[in-house]
């Protein structure tokens, strides 16, 4: 079995996805190849140097490579996990810093966290200027490549947008595709707070990716949302957000729950309406004291901090590779752990597909008549037996509620529908139509100064080039 990871200069992602790898022995065992590859020959450098010690240590014998070519690291491989982020990077920066440029511009011309933060998508770097150009033309690119080199090969699409990326991908080739995300594991948190063992609860959930909903939450063979509505009226009002990724029980998702009828689970409550996004002070009141970490001062402070751990391990790998003594399971074991799983899913599917042994999981594919009221193409998140046979939608029950489907999972389709006519088109005035619907337009010499500005900036010329300005009326 050969594995692919595309994008592994992230350098810790990967070596988590190789930790599961190697600690589920049916699998390691069988003696797999895995691909590392990246366009940055330090950061991939790095990642091959840990990877080896760590697999090493572990006493597996799994085999790494590493390459910057995308067709030899593709090459006869069963399986491509993309978690690459392809955002263009400005003279001395990273993807990060172009999206923070983006920001910085778009809020000059009165788009508060950038023209990103929309209804239904406020996820902080989930899409970049709404089509999230280059991060579909790699995955496209992936895909072409599979084509030829991998036909028979699935792609894990893992990096974001899930939902866009995925849908297109299953739209334009005949690759097969699967999205991954890890925002269902919200439904822990749920139960460790009403104080219910997580493995006793019967739950389901669905939805789109990063908009999924708990549709069936039961204990004991009884409905438990009534221990919830009882939190809510006990402990509701003194719940505190132990940092700005805990919002999980915030104001924000019990507030979405009464509206809806259904709670919204993982990030759903990010990408709810500008009710809770209006400014800093609104996303405080509904996502707690740091207000999420969707704003000015949380998501540039995580995008330090994660500039910070790559140069950590960058440092660590130059001690590594000079050191045959290290013992990376010994100094660092939270990261490089002997035992412990990451809680990612992508190497359980694969062991689902390749072994045969059952696993249950939360995966984004076509819709296919699972849940009702939504196009069978559409690419939807939702709980799946995968198996030696393929993979097996549970069926939705009970269904969602019809206020969830009217009027937060079809206007999100809608906006992953403008995004993928976006790119096909290459028409800039799609874009200019999505920001004239948007309510922070004032006119439309407001959305043709911003998208100006933004298409000026020098690291955008590949974005001049696909979408000229010219199209503009």
């Amino acid at each position: 079995m050969k594995l692919a990871i595309v994008g592994a200069g992230s350098v810790r992602y990967a070596l988590q996805l190789l930790g599961d790898l190697a600690k589920i022995e049916e699998l390691s065992k069988k003696g797999p190849v895995v691909s590392l590859m990246d366009i940055s020959e330090e950061r991939l450098e790095a990642t091959e140097v840990l990877a080896r010690r760590y697999m090493e240590e572990l006493e597996v014998p799994v085999k790494i490579e590493a390459t910057t070519s995308l067709e030899a690291a593709l090459e006869g491989a069963d399986y491509v996990i993309n978690t690459a982020l392809a955002y263009p990077r400005p003279e001395g920066g990273d993807g990060f810093a172009a999206y923070e440029k983006v920001v910085e511009v778009s809020e000059k011309h009165g788009y508060y966290r950038g023209i990103d933060a929309q209804e239904f998508n406020f996820v902080s770097t989930y899409t970049y200027l709404f089509c999230s150009y280059y991060d579909l033309t790699l995955a496209l690119n992936v895909a072409r490549t599979m084509e030829k080199y991998a036909p028979e090969g699935w792609i894990l699409q893992t990096g974001n947008p899930v939902f866009e990326i995925t849908q297109i991908l299953t739209r334009e080739s005949p690759v097969k595709a699967v999205g991954f995300c890890h925002g269902h594991g919200g439904v822990h948190e749920v139960c460790e707070q009403l104080g219910l063992p997580y493995e006793e609860v019967d739950w389901q959930v669905a939805g789109v990716n990063h908009g999924i909903w708990l549709n069936r939450f039961r204990h004991n063979g009884q409905d438990a949302y009534p221990l919830l509505d009882r939190w809510m009226e006990e402990k509701g009002s003194s719940w505190e957000s132990r940092s700005p990724w805990d919002v999980q029980m915030s104001p924000a998702v019990m507030d979405m729950y009464r509206f809806y009828g259904m709670l919204p689970i993982g990030d759903t409550c990010r990408n709810g309406s500008w009710k809770y996004n209006y400014d800093l002070a609104t996303k405080k009141r509904w996502y707690g004291k740091f207000g999420g970490i969707d704003n000015e001062v949380e998501r540039p402070r995580f995008h330090d901090q994660l500039r910070e751990g790559k140069r950590k391990m960058l440092e660590l790998a130059s001690e590594v590779a000079s050191d045959p003594t290290i013992r990376l399971t010994e100094r660092w074991p939270r990261l490089f752990s002997r035992d412990r799983l990451s809680g990612e899913q992508q190497i359980l599917f694969i062991q689902a597909l390749e072994c045969g042994t059952p696993r249950r999981l939360v995966l984004n594919i076509p819709n296919r008549g699972v849940i009702e009221g939504i196009p069978d193409d559409v690419v939807v998140e939702i709980p799946a037996r995968v198996d030696g046979e393929g993979l097996h939608p549970e069926r939705i029950e009970p269904d969602l509620t019809p206020r969830i489907k009217k009027m937060y999972l079809w206007p999100r389709i809608l906006r992953m529908e403008w995004a993928l006519e976006a790119y096909r088109s290459r028409d800039i005035r799609v874009f200019e139509e999505i920001l004239v619907r948007d309510p922070r337009t004032r006119s439309f010499e407001q959305v043709q100064a911003v998208l100006r500005d933004i298409w000026a900036l020098p690291f955008h010329e590949e974005l001049r080039q696909n979408f000229p300005m010219g199209g503009t009326t």
